[in-house]
Parts: structure tokens; sequence; C-alpha cells
């Protein structure tokens, strides 16, 4: 069994779905996406995975509602620390 292809945390998903809909895809960099990515997921619990699957079945609505919320406070957070590093830096 190779762990890197059979297990992931689902959280990366919901990191990645909520970039897409703000857009933040089409408009930053590639390694501002990336800082974003590990500055919010280092926010949140892991929740390892097999399937995407597993979770569509066995998640209840209202643990979803809260995964989502806690990834949207995350990216919020992470944004506005990058975007102050940034007018740091200038």
């Amino acid at each position: 069994m190779k762990l890197d292809d059979d297990i992931h945390n689902y959280y990366e998903h919901l990191v990645i779905e909520r970039i897409t809909q703000l857009g933040l895809d089409k408009e930053k960099s590639q390694d501002y996406l990336a800082d974003l990515c590990c500055l919010a997921l280092n926010q949140v619990p892991p929740r390892y995975i097999r399937y995407e699957v597993d979770m569509a079945f066995y998640l209840a609505p209202n643990e979803k509602l809260q995964m989502q919320m806690n990834v949207n406070n995350a990216i919020d957070k992470a944004i506005k620390f990058l975007d102050e590093q940034k007018k740091d830096r200038e």
C-alpha cells in the first residue's frame, strides 16, 4: 500500500473548493495559493479518508457545515496574514 496514493486529508478538498469559489485560483500566483493552502490547512484538524464517497455517506450535514465554516475562517485568516506580509515587504 502506498499511503500517499490511498489516504488524504478531506480538508484539502474543502480548502481547494473554497479557493475556487473565491476565484483566487484565477487571480493569485501558484506560490500564493500554495502558501494559502498550507496556512489554512495548519489551522484545521486533519480528517483523513481513503475515498471521497466515505464522506458523502458518513458525514452528518451539521458536521460538514462546521467543517466548511472552519475552512472559511482559516482561509480568511490566511489571506489576511499573506496580505499583511506583502504590505510589510513593500
